[in-house]
């Protein structure tokens, strides 16, 4: 059974579900109930595109225990096309190509299993336009 955690952010892990304050129009991924702009307590929410730019990465060499067979795997800060920023995992491309201001686009993919016979967790990762 999936942990309440991983099922209360399911509209954001799977649909892409942020929100854009109805004051201001700043949008926030994960969804806020207060606008850090305008204090505005009302929202309206829109599913994000899957586009954006890499922001900063790091190489991660000593994961936690999910990901102990992954190492080294990058993480990286993305700018979303849509205005928000997220952080996940960059795939699909050698680690010393990686340079901020790549574009990617998000792909859902495995992120993880709960345990040896556990539930297995999807979201997106980021995976490099090749133009």
């Amino acid at each position: 059974m999936p942990s309440a955690r991983s099922w209360r952010a399911y509209p954001q892990t799977y649909r892409l579900e942020a929100s854009r304050c109805s004051g201001c129009q700043k949008t926030f991924f994960p969804p806020r109930q207060v606008c850090n702009a305008c204090s505005g307590r009302e929202f309206e929410t829109f599913r994000m595109g899957y586009g954006g730019t890499v922001v900063t990465h790091t190489v991660i060499r000593t994961p936690g225990d999910q990901f102990q067979g992954e190492a080294p795997f990058a993480v990286g800060i993305i700018a979303m096309d849509d205005g928000p920023k997220m952080t996940t995992q960059i795939v699909d491309v050698p680690l010393e190509e990686i340079r901020i201001g790549m574009k990617v686009k998000l792909e859902f993919r495995r992120m993880y299993a709960e345990g040896h016979d556990g539930v297995i967790e999807y979201g997106h990762k980021a995976v490099p336009l090749r133009e």
